[in-house]
């Protein structure tokens, strides 16, 4: 019986969406209504789907110049988004440029980023968005102020750059000064400890890794982070240091020069979080084992 009433209450509240000649207000609420029932429910954005011509017109409504429907709408679509069976669907072309072209919008940049980033967690998906100038985008956004999208944009980014070819394309776009400058920020210890997993996911492949080794100081730099940094920043940096010293000699000579390296290593080896340990023990071991003195 409960499920006979939400799926008419869907039913309805699609109709009054998709009255093009309707009152605003009223599809405003029966957007906001589908929006709740959504959020909470699987069953519920299955029901969604199976409403004739739901999805189209919600993507049309997404596209809509009155702000409040449009952001209703994506509200709406994100939620579908979470279930699995429809990441691939929704990943349609013009939803993937529509989405991109807000990323800089100041009212839907938050929400734009979100649906994105479900998206995009699909691997299927990840070179889409490639090849839509995406990365590009999002590599642009974040280069910028701080704004209340910035955590956002950086999971999106984090999301896409682990395809190789997205690394490529976010290297290129000037991913790593961009994003070494929010790992060092202090503008809060989650931001810092995204910006820090996506350089270790960029330093996987040659063109990020050659790009930190061409950065200013960056042993150093990591090195403050592993002082002061949140755990998850710690674990970041360590994972950087191992595979800048994997392939730069010179590098690991200039980390074992620096005084407080040790002493660094020594206290996250007892007080770090268990992977921050693991790390800071294969770093300690890696010096040793290099025998530089």
């Amino acid at each position: 019986m409960m499920a006979n009433r939400v799926r008419e209450t869907i039913v309805e509240c699609m109709r009054v969406a998709q009255s093009s000649g309707g009152d605003e207000e009223d599809r405003c609420e029966a957007l906001q209504t589908l929006a709740t029932i959504t959020k909470i429910s699987p069953q519920n954005r299955n029901l969604v789907a199976q409403v004739d011509g739901a999805v189209a017109s919600l993507l049309a409504l997404s596209k809509s110049p009155q702000h409040r429907l449009q952001a209703l709408a994506l509200s709406v679509l994100f939620n579908l988004s979470l279930n699995p069976n429809f990441k691939h669907s929704l990943a349609q072309r013009d939803t993937i440029f529509h989405l991109t072209s807000l990323i800089h919008s100041p009212e839907s940049a938050k929400l734009a980023a979100s649906f994105l980033c479900s998206l995009a967690m699909l691997d299927k998906n990840k070179a889409k968005f490639g090849v839509a100038g995406t990365v590009e985008v999002l590599v642009k956004a974040v280069s910028g102020p701080c704004g209340p999208a910035t955590h956002h944009l950086l999971s999106s980014l984090a999301e896409l750059v682990q395809f190789h070819g997205n690394c490529t394309l976010a290297v290129r776009a000037g991913a790593v000064p961009a994003v070494m400058t929010l790992a060092e920020s202090g503008d809060g210890e989650e931001l810092a400890g995204i910006a820090l997993a996506i350089l270790g996911l960029l330093a996987r492949f040659e063109e990020g890794l050659s790009e930190l080794k061409r950065t200013e100081r960056i042993v150093a730099r990591m090195v403050v982070i592993l002082k002061s940094g949140c755990f998850l920043s710690k674990e970041g940096a360590a994972e950087i240091l191992l595979r800048l010293f994997d392939d730069s000699e010179k590098l690991l000579r200039d980390a074992a020069e620096l005084p407080e390296f040790f002493s660094v290593l020594a206290e996250i080896s007892v007080g770090g979080s268990g992977r921050a340990r693991e790390k800071a023990n294969l770093l300690m071991r890696k010096l040793t084992d290099a025998n530089l003195y």
